[in-house]
């Protein structure tokens, strides 16, 4: 079944519509909560999410690679979540990327239905919206498209959009620095935890099983904003996950019982810890609740890749080296496969979960 054009969130803000419809409307506890996205980045008080600078991450000085290695780690811990500034990959291909994804979402719709998935029949990879089957059964002010781009041996090119010439080429050479970034970063966080270098690697499925799935996020402008979310609160349940964005604002972090909202950092790259290195770590690097806001002056578009292990090869379970008698494991052995049902039905049953 492919899903009708009118059921695209840019279909209905493209209509001309002045209120959203009921099912894209959030709970009344949510809407205390939810504010112009514009001001809430602009404000300077408060917590505000870490910047670290990877320029370092490799240097020959012990003294200066162990305390750039520290910055990261702090962040991992306390925050979960950080802008990677100096990560080694160049601003003209990151802007590549941006805009091949723009002009693939700039295509009319009708064209863009030719990438549809089809959630129903388990193909999820392609252009999509979020169905009603979340937890609220209530729907995101999202639209957007979705595939595995590395290992490049395990890519379906077939529903890669041809449009614009140049998007696999693009998000390919990218897809390669950034697995080569997520090595790095795994190093330097298995080195912090009094790992061997290379354990946290291996322990989400190392070179052959990692997997680096693209979801390209649209979120049209919307004439409610205060009313909805554009993805709404939730962990990543990845290993890390990398973001690139438009540079309009949106992405908001529960830390310390408040929503922070996220500077716009040019040139980084947002990196979340996922639910998978919280697990492994025992509960030592956080993967942090969080969601987009949305607004109605400026459609914000948003590049997530999800480093994710194999969804049945792994067992994940706090590592031997994390626990102790005073530091019991905080979570029990499950498949990746199986944290992610664990999750829907804790979701299903009393909300937001991990």
């Amino acid at each position: 079944m492919v899903t009708s054009v009118a059921s695209r969130v840019e279909s209905l803000a493209s209509s001309g519509i002045q209120s959203i419809p009921k099912e894209y409307i959030r709970p009344q506890e949510e809407l205390t909560s939810i504010g112009n996205v514009f001001e809430e980045e602009k404000k300077e008080e408060g917590p505000q999410i870490p910047t670290i600078d990877l320029k370092e991450i490799e240097s020959e000085d012990n003294e200066v690679r162990e305390r750039c290695r520290q910055e990261l780690k702090k962040a991992a811990t306390e925050w979960g979540v950080m802008h990677l500034v100096n990560h080694g990959i160049s601003d003209e291909l990151m802007d590549r990327v941006r805009k091949a994804g723009q002009k693939f979402f700039e295509l009319p719709v009708e064209e863009k239905e030719k990438y549809a998935n089809d959630q129903a029949t388990g193909k999820i990879q392609g252009y999509g919206s979020k169905l009603a089957n979340n937890a609220s059964g209530q729907l995101e002010w999202e639209d957007y498209f979705f595939h595995l781009v590395y290992p490049e041996e395990k890519r379906d090119l077939s529903i890669w959009p041809k449009t614009p010439s140049d998007y696999t080429e693009v998000t390919s050479e990218y897809a390669r620095q950034l697995r080569a970034l997520a090595s790095k970063i795994l190093s330097a966080l298995s080195l912090c935890l009094g790992l061997e270098e290379g354990r946290l690697e291996k322990e989400v499925g190392g070179l052959e099983e990692l997997l680096l799935q693209m979801k390209i996020n649209y979120y049209p402008k919307c004439p409610q904003p205060e009313l909805a979310l554009g993805v709404e609160a939730h962990t990543d349940v990845s290993a890390l996950t990398f973001i690139l964005h438009n540079m309009v604002p949106g992405l908001q972090l529960f830390y310390e019982g408040k929503w922070v909202t996220a500077k716009c950092v040019p040139n980084s790259i947002i990196m979340h810890i996922g639910d998978t290195i919280e697990i492994l770590s025992n509960g030592k690097y956080k993967s942090i609740l969080h969601r987009g806001l949305v607004n109605k002056e400026k459609v914000r578009i948003s590049w997530a890749v999800f480093c994710e292990p194999p969804k049945e090869k792994i067992i994940l379970k706090p590592l031997p080296e994390t626990v102790s008698e005073t530091e019991p494991p905080l979570y029990p052995p499950r498949t990746f496969a199986q944290h992610i049902q664990h999750k829907l039905f804790r979701k299903s049953q009393n909300g937001l979960s991990k």
